[in-house]
């Protein structure tokens, strides 16, 4: 937020305090400022090596070369048609000014002016900005000859003076403007970019500011300047009230809590004073005419954004009736003109202003277009053979509005700050007042800030205001209250204050404080929506004693309280263990969104509910993921150019339950695919990672967090696996995750390379709840024997019911079976293959050959007879 200082002198006396004071103390406050631009203002002057505190910018302007002049007649040039030459007056003498500014061209040769036009004028030796350069370059203005004609001084343009970038006329200052007054003493300023945070949104005005910096020095805010009734009547409050003329009606009051509306009538549509303008400017906002500049005055001003519609034309839409105000969510694809001039295509989460005949704005975001505030003046004539005779205007062209607005009508609200924040997303378009909508703006301030807004629009448009307010207020927030105790300042801020100075801290910002036998009770103000209650609200009101109080100032303390007992953690300490495995055997740990969609998940996997955002970020992060597995494959999709990967994440998914919580249930996703070699000098052709990858690392994994009894059989999960080459993991029969590669129809839905993707996932709650083994096996003081044996058995038995047949024929002989080749061709037989395994027997005594053809023949007589194989010749 950008804020003159000129500005907040309105409502807090700032005499003792330098720009660099005010933005120190809003810095330490919380409200950091993160430059400080002068425009006039003396800048500030550091000795050498000394530290520059804020970023400054900017030009002083010198009192006695740069003042306020009159001009009083507008005189052709001898030489050019273009140029203008000025009889000026300085307050101390006449001055001829040569000038090519476009916005007084139209008075040439009109003789005396029966009003002089009040000017900013740069005597010769005046520093500026250059007026045709880009961007800031500084001139010092010297004497020369333009086209025969002496220039030595000029009247500048707001980009010379560095106000804005706008060199394309001068300056025309209000006609109370003192002729002769140094121009800095008249407007000059300085401008403070505060970076407003969200816990400070109720900041981002002027007496917002100005509260702060009350509280911190200890100054009154002024009230006097604070928006007064509208309730007539008075000089400019008169005519029938707007509420026999208008009603609203609220459909929803979560999204619209409150609506105000008041009407002022027989405005004159004209420029704003200069002085309004040029602090529109610096606050960053465009100046447009007085009544739109009415309401982007009052929003900086007090916070609380306006709109202004033409209730002319709301009459004639209405008809006989009376004009009814409507708020409601927009129908789905209905369609809204918005001030920008852009066809929006709504959707059912955005929130309409509307009258009978339709919708007449965004709520909280933008107008339309069909019901703004029309300045018939701005559509001015093509240049093109039109003459404009001397001391005219050029002439406003007939259009399909034909004339400027007359009367209008001014609206006031507040609306759900979520709503507001995604709407102003999904159509982009970021706004003064949808960046105070979407950060929360009180209910309270609608009333006063159409007051405010209407009060100026009198002021500068000569309007009459129609007596009271059309004030639908459904939905009114409860403001917090709090009990504080010195007991809990002492021990959360580590300071002493009594109740009746945690009071007076408090009362600076507006807290309504009693203070009882023992405690202080605590009344968040109506501006205040960031105050909780309990121990969250005590957390808040705490803070803001801190602030008030000052942090510089809180002195460095140890902690008193004693610290909690050391209690670990299992799971977290389980899971880091198993963290360090998988980086032990070659892979990377991702951390993925837990946010998703549908669409992506279904890409590999169906989930028929899901855990829906109620204010998701993105169309594509709108429910919590079912599928860890999904997430990973996302990154790996993201770095498929990659030559070889081996990612995993440990976390949780969603599982939705009905009136509830989700449950959380934590899993293990692996995704390997590329080279199983990093290419080298020696390297030529690395073979891709395939099934049997992916196993290994599974078998090293489960071994080091010592389990045994592990099967791999035939998958039956719901991932789209490729068939034949996946398989389930069971560990003491259990099942506890599944692995092998992606099915080919999943695999085309995402952008891979062509080598396979193998994947895993595991079920973590199974997984950690088994018993691991920690016994010791001693080392046989006998040796091993090894032997081969080769069966030929049907395609359709598993290997793993071979190897569980061949350890329980050989009993505790048996010490080891590892299955080393599959064959398969048309010698063996149709539907046939052939297993190769390695065994290895070994027993409390040497064994012999004969020791070792028995147990090979019981083995291979429990195979024939169970599963029909026959040993291989």
């Amino acid at each position: 937020m950008k804020l003159p200082i000129s500005w907040l002198k309105d409502f807090i006396d700032l005499d003792g305090l330098t720009v660099e004071d005010i933005a120190r103390k809003l810095t330490l406050a919380g409200l950091e400022v993160d430059e400080i631009l002068y425009a006039g203002l003396p800048m500030p002057t550091y000795s050498a090596g000394e530290k520059h505190e804020f970023k400054t910018n900017g030009i002083a302007w010198d009192k006695e070369k740069i003042v306020v002049a009159e001009i009083r007649e507008v005189k052709a040039h001898p030489n050019a048609d273009k140029l203008t030459l000025l009889d000026l007056f300085d307050g101390q003498q006449e001055q001829v000014v040569l000038t090519g500014a476009p916005n007084i061209f139209h008075l040439k040769g009109a003789g005396k002016l029966e009003k002089p036009i009040k000017v900013a004028y740069a005597k010769e030796g005046s520093t500026l900005y250059d007026g045709h350069a880009e961007g800031q370059v500084l001139m010092t203005l010297k004497r020369a000859k333009i086209r025969g004609v002496d220039s030595y001084s000029m009247v500048c343009s707001e980009k010379e003076l560095g106000i804005t970038d706008e060199s394309d006329g001068i300056i025309i200052l209000d006609d109370d403007a003192p002729v002769g007054t140094p121009l800095a003493d008249y407007i000059g300023d300085a401008v403070l970019d505060i970076s407003i945070l969200p816990n400070m949104a109720r900041n981002a005005n002027v007496i917002g500011i100005a509260r702060e910096l009350a509280a911190l020095t200890g100054r009154e805010l002024r009230a006097d300047n604070r928006p007064q009734t509208v309730d007539g009547p008075s000089s400019t409050v008169n005519g029938p009230s707007v509420n026999d003329l208008v009603e609203i009606e609220i459909t929803n009051s979560e999204l619209n809590p409150r609506f105000v509306a008041g009407l002022i009538r027989n405005v004159e549509i004209k420029p704003s004073p200069y002085q309004i303008q040029r602090r529109l400017k610096l606050a960053g906002v465009r100046a447009i005419n007085n009544i739109v500049d009415a309401t982007n005055y009052a929003m900086i001003e007090l916070g609380e954004p306006l709109h202004a519609f033409d209730y002319d034309i709301l009459k004639e839409r209405a008809g006989d009736k009376k004009i009814k105000i409507i708020t409601r969510t927009a129908q789905e694809g209905e369609e809204l003109v918005t001030l920008d001039g852009m066809k929006r295509k709504l959707t059912a989460m955005n929130v309409l202003v509307c009258d009978e005949k339709g919708s007449l704005s965004l709520a909280g975001v933008m107008g339309g277009s069909e019901s703004e505030v029309y300045d018939a003046s701005k559509e001015v004539l093509d240049a093109v053979g039109v003459e404009v005779k001397a001391g005219e205007m050029p002439q406003g062209k007939i259009t399909s509005r034909g004339k400027s607005t007359v009367n209008v009508l001014l609206e006031g609200a507040a609306w759900n700050f979520i709503n507001i924040r995604r709407t102003a997303k999904q159509h982009n378009l970021p706004s003064e007042a949808s960046f105070r909508f979407s950060r929360g703006v009180h209910p309270a301030l609608a009333e006063i800030g159409v007051k405010r807004g209407l009060q100026y629009m009198a002021a500068w448009a000569n309007g009459s205001i129609a007596p009271g307010l059309v004030d639908t207020y459904p939905l009114k927030p409860k403001d917090s209250v709090v009990d504080v105790t010195s007991q809990d300042v002492k021990r959360l801020l580590g300071i002493d204050l009594t109740l009746e100075q945690i009071s007076e801290l408090l009362t600076r910002l507006e807290f309504k404080c009693e203070v009882m036998s023992n405690k202080l009770q605590v009344t968040a103000p109506a501006h205040r929506m960031d105050i909780d209650e309990g121990v969250v609200g005590l957390a808040d009101v705490l803070e803001e004693v801190a602030r008030s109080y000052g942090y510089d100032k809180i002195p460095t303390t140890t902690m008193s309280d004693s610290l909690p007992p050391q209690v670990g953690n299992p799971v977290h300490e389980w899971e880091e263990h198993l963290r360090d495995l998988l980086v032990a055997i070659g892979l990377q740990e991702v951390v993925t969104y837990r946010m998703t969609s549908p669409e992506r998940e279904s890409r590999v996997v169906t989930h028929n509910e899901y855990v829906r955002i109620a204010n998701p970020i993105a169309p594509e992060r709108s429910v919590l993921r079912q599928s860890l597995l999904a997430s990973v494959l996302e990154v790996v999709e993201k770095n498929a150019k990659a030559e070889s990967i081996a990612m995993f994440e440990v976390g949780s998914i969603f599982e939705p339950v009905k009136n509830d919580l989700p449950n959380e249930p934590r899993r293990l996703a692996i995704v390997m695919t590329g080279a199983r070699i990093a290419s080298a000098w020696d390297v030529k052709d690395s073979p891709k990672f395939d099934f049997y990858d992916m196993k290994g690392r599974i078998e090293l994994l489960l071994a080091g967090l010592r389990y045994t009894d592990i099967v791999y059989t035939e998958s039956e999960s719901t991932y789209q696996l490729h068939p034949g080459k996946s398989a389930e993991v069971k560990v003491n029969g259990q099942v506890v995750g599944v692995f092998g590669e992606l099915h080919p129809l999943a695999k085309e839905k995402y952008e891979f390379s062509d080598a396979p993707i193998i994947v895993a996932e595991f079920d973590l709650e199974k997984l950690r709840g088994l018993n691991p083994s920690y016994g010791i096996t001693p080392v046989s003081e006998f040796p091993p024997m090894y032997e081969d044996i080769a069966i030929i058995l049907d395609e359709s038995v598993a290997a793993s019911a071979v190897e569980a047949l061949i350890r329980q024929t050989g009993g505790k002989t048996v010490t080891d079976v590892r299955l080393f080749d599959v064959y398969r061709d048309e010698k063996i037989g149709a539907g046939k293959k052939s297993l190769a395994y390695s065994l290895t027997y070994q027993a409390e005594k040497t064994l012999t050959d004969a020791d070792a053809a028995a147990i090979r023949n019981k083995i291979v007589k429990r195979l024939e007879n169970t599963i029909g194989a026959k040993l291989r010749s």
